[in-house]
């Protein structure tokens, strides 16, 4: 065990590490000694994968997955390892200046790196207003619905945390409902009996799902890129993460 603890929300982006299991409710060691386990989709769900990883023993936790974009100027495939972390409530979260540093250091060029704020949110943000608008409120660049909660964990257990994510939709894509229908909350599979249904009351949603469909590609070869460089594990250094009220 290599010390380092990942949440992933869904299978796919447990993947991009090579995690080959979509079974891993509880934490479960890869081949490099890290550890990971797959919560589901949101602040709770994330939050309790946390507490189960530094249960198991993890001495830095990392968020791990992919993002919705709320900077207009970020694309599909862009990493965002961020500075800091908002949560639904406000609450800001830093993350481990040297192990942040670390991971975008290893980064292969000409990857696209951003380290503005990451925000959190307990719903989707779908459409390109709702993002326009987070943007505007938070000034954070990208949006998920797990990243504080993990921060929140690993703060009040004395322990580094870091987010790393890739945007998929950007701050102008709407997120078709179709998708978000037949989306299993607990893996991130699409269920494609409900995805053929929702498209056949909203068949204008094709194209935006076959757009969706390439900016997934191209933010699961930037995870895959950042698993690559074997760095992910902070160094044996300890930081602990601070909170702004």
């Amino acid at each position: 065990m290599n010390g380092l603890g990942i949440v992933a929300a869904f299978a796919a982006e447990a993947r991009t590490l090579g995690a080959a299991s979509r079974e891993l409710r509880r934490p479960a060691e890869l081949a490099d000694g890290t550890l990971i386990i797959l919560s589901g989709v949101g602040p709770a769900a994330a939050s309790d994968g946390a507490r189960r990883l530094a249960a198991a023993g993890a001495e830095a936790l990392l968020s791990w997955g992919m993002a919705g974009g709320l900077d207009p100027s970020l694309a599909a495939g862009t990493l965002v390892v961020p500075q800091e972390v908002i949560s639904p409530d406000g609450t800001v979260f830093t993350t481990a200046p040297e192990w942040r540093q670390r991971v975008t250091s290893a980064i292969p060029p000409p990857r696209p790196i951003c380290s503005g704020r990451l925000l959190t949110c307990a719903e989707p943000l779908g459409s390109p207003e709702s993002k326009s608008l987070a943007f505007r409120r938070t000034a954070a660049v990208a949006v998920d619905m797990e990243s504080s909660a993990i921060a929140e964990v690993a703060a009040e257990v004395r322990l580094p945390f870091l987010a790393v994510r890739a945007i998929v939709d950007t701050a102008t894509d709407q997120v078709p409902r179709a998708a978000l229908a037949a989306l299993t909350p607990e893996t991130g599979a699409l269920r494609i009996g409900r995805l053929l249904a929702a498209l056949a009351r909203s068949p204008t949603e094709v194209r935006a799902l076959i757009r969706l469909g390439g900016c997934y590609r191209s933010a699961r070869r930037a995870l895959t890129a950042v698993a690559g460089s074997g760095m992910l594990a902070p160094a044996p250094v300890r930081a602990t993460p601070g909170t702004i009220p």
